[in-house]
């Protein structure tokens, strides 16, 4: 859990496996980019949302460096942000597309447990 000052909280959804897709992808990545997807989230947890383009349910958080890193995330009320994992340009579309995916099993664990399910 990430709670930032101006109390928007930040999660990595986990699965009913217990693996965090956004963290398999942030593991992946070499030193720098790590450390600009730390920045984004960073960001994000003091209020700053305003890099996030939303389609439909689903966020999409651009990063203008490199190959233009991409964080896909959801909101779930007013201070939690849950994080599906990233991506780049290039993939952005498959990754939009497993987003929405990890979304709908989110609401589905969600509603089947009757709290959100973070373990």
């Amino acid at each position: 859990m990430h709670d930032g000052p101006m109390g928007i909280q930040v999660e990595d959804y986990i699965r009913a496996d217990q693996s965090s897709p956004f963290k398999r992808w942030r593991e992946r990545l070499a030193p720098q980019p790590r450390a600009k997807v730390d920045a984004a989230v960073a960001r994000i947890e003091q209020g700053n949302t305003s890099n996030i383009k939303w389609l439909g349910n689903i966020g999409e958080y651009v990063i203008n460096w490199g190959p233009g890193y991409r964080l896909y995330l959801a909101r779930e009320g007013a201070t939690l942000i849950i994080l599906f994992g990233g991506g780049t340009k290039r993939s952005q579309w498959a990754d939009i597309e497993r987003a929405k995916m990890l979304y709908q099993e989110f609401k589905t664990r969600k509603k089947a447990l009757g709290k959100i399910p973070w373990h």
